[in-house]
Formats: structure tokens, sequence, C-alpha cells
């Protein structure tokens, strides 16, 4: 799958037990998540970068959180995928040195 899909991508690799309503509600609110990485522009260095793309992350930790209340999990090719944004965010700014395991480094999914 290749990266900058945007919303199509998220939707396709989540997945739902039950309630198709929480789990649209779920799936849209993931794909809002990764938007502000891309709105603090350019960054002087490769730590800066760093600061949205934690915050961005521990705010996938708590949107995990939501998915199993609701029945669902973030699976093995969401999580690769959503760590792939990360790192298509970070090479758009210059960083194509940017490791996904530092740029999701807090990740609990």
């Amino acid at each position: 799958m290749a990266t900058g899909d945007g919303q199509a991508a998220v939707l396709s690799v989540f997945t739902a037990k039950d309630n198709e309503h929480t789990r649209a509600g779920l799936l849209f609110k993931s794909a809002r998540l990764l938007l502000p990485l891309d709105r603090h522009g350019r960054r002087a260095n490769l730590e800066a970068l760093y600061v949205p793309t934690e915050a961005a992350t521990e705010e996938f930790n708590l949107l995990k959180r939501e998915f199993v209340a609701a029945g669902s999990e973030i699976e093995t090719v969401a999580r690769e995928w959503i760590c792939d944004e990360f790192c298509f965010v970070a090479s758009a700014y210059g960083f194509t040195e940017a490791d996904a395991e530092e740029l999701t480094a807090g990740r609990d999914w």
C-alpha cells in the first residue's frame, strides 16, 4: 500500500466485531490524527519533528483504547500503515532518515 493514501487506507485496515456505527466514528478519528502532523510544517531538525509525532502517537494510543472498548482492534496491517504514514510525513519535509520506531516511540499498539 502506498503511503499518503489517507482515509481510504485507514478504512481498509481496521476490524470491527460488532457495531458499524461506532467503528465508522473511530475510523474517521484515526484518519484525522495524522492531519496535524502535516500542519506542523517544516521542522529545523529531526529531533524537532519528534515533538508532534510523539503527540500524535499518544492520540493513537488513546484511540486504541476506544477501539478495544468498541470490540475492535488496530490490526497489524493498520499498525504498519500508521507507521508508514508517519515516515511519509517526515520524508515530505526532507527527513528521509527518520525511523518509524523513533517517530512512534511511545506507541502501545
